[in-house]
């Protein structure tokens, strides 16, 4: 007999912490380590309009004369971020994940931005899985 697949909401990280299209690179990146977290939804206002990443802020940052006190999120971000919801099945999602070398899932609920699921959750679910399935 075979066990289900987990739904997203097991591993997703909950309450992530986001950030307004119109704050500056600078803020995003100064919430972003003191956090430790690589990953922000961006909103403009309730809306999920895209994902800033720590990789975003690397590159645009790398640009001669970028300043990131005057750049915006909405300059640097990821625009219409890979969703799902938190009972999607953590197969179809980490699946698409590595065809599509995307490195987080926003995941929402009811258009309001409830979690996130990152490669670093991928690994601990991955864990979590072989320890608990091949026992």
């Amino acid at each position: 007999m075979t066990k289900p697949i987990p739904t997203i909401d097991k591993y997703m990280s909950t309450s992530p912490l986001v950030v307004d299209q119109s704050a500056t690179l600078k803020d995003a990146q100064r919430l972003m380590t003191q956090h430790h977290i690589r990953h922000l939804p961006v909103m403009n206002g309730e809306a999920l309009v895209g994902l800033l990443s720590d990789r975003d802020l690397a590159l645009i940052t790398s640009i001669a004369g970028a300043d990131p006190g005057v750049l915006l999120v909405v300059d640097a971000m990821t625009p219409k971020p890979f969703t799902v919801t938190p009972k999607s099945p953590i197969d179809e999602v980490v699946t698409t994940m590595a065809e599509q070398k995307i490195g987080s899932a926003v995941v929402m609920d009811n258009h309001h931005v409830v979690g996130i699921f990152t490669a670093v959750d991928a690994l601990a679910a991955f864990a979590h899985l072989l320890q608990t399935r091949l026992a």
